[in-house]
């Protein structure tokens, strides 16, 4: 927690002198993310795919600032010993910093909801928060490209550490 607090402060403070010529993403966008996924309780954790879909709206609240809104789905194959993770619902907000033309740095934190499965058991949700950092760049047009990492601390000790690579598109 203390490194992305870190990195929101030097990304504040070098904004300025980085993204003259930079505009801050604005609008509606949709991705699609991939990743890996490492959930865990009490030292017991398991590896995983990550998949899933994600949509937001930022807004411009400067020249090379904006804030926005977040919504995903995603799912996992992470699973260990009967124990596997089920869909993960975040909705949260984000602080973006344009760094050139091309390319922004994000911050990002939110409510999150994750579902467990025990084989024999059921099923159950805890919920939670995420934290994370990120970046888009454009690659073409309104289509962009990007790398995030995050880290979700869930209710009863379940947290989960994740890298998603995403692409997607704004309107």
């Amino acid at each position: 927690m203390t490194l992305l607090a870190a990195a929101a402060a030097a990304f504040t403070f070098a904004t300025p002198a980085m993204a003259q010529d930079a505009t801050a993403p604005a609008g509606l966008r949709v991705e699609a993310l991939v990743g890996w996924d490492r959930p865990g309780i009490d030292g017991f954790h398991a590896n995983g795919i990550l998949v899933g879909f994600g949509a937001g709206y930022d807004l411009a609240v400067g020249n090379s600032v904006s804030l926005g809104i977040d919504g995903e789905i995603s799912d996992s194959s992470a699973k260990r010993s009967g124990v596997s993770t089920g869909r993960d619902l975040y909705a949260g907000g984000r602080v973006n910093f344009a760094m050139s033309p091309k390319a922004n740095l994000y911050i990002k934190g939110g409510y999150t909801n994750a579902r467990v499965k025990v084989s024999g058991v059921g099923a159950a949700n805890g919920d939670g928060f995420r934290a994370g950092a990120g970046g888009q760049w454009i690659v073409s047009g309104k289509t962009y490209v990007g790398a995030e990492y995050r880290y979700s601390n869930y209710e009863g000790g379940f947290d989960r550490h994740q890298v998603a690579l995403t692409v997607g598109t704004r309107f």
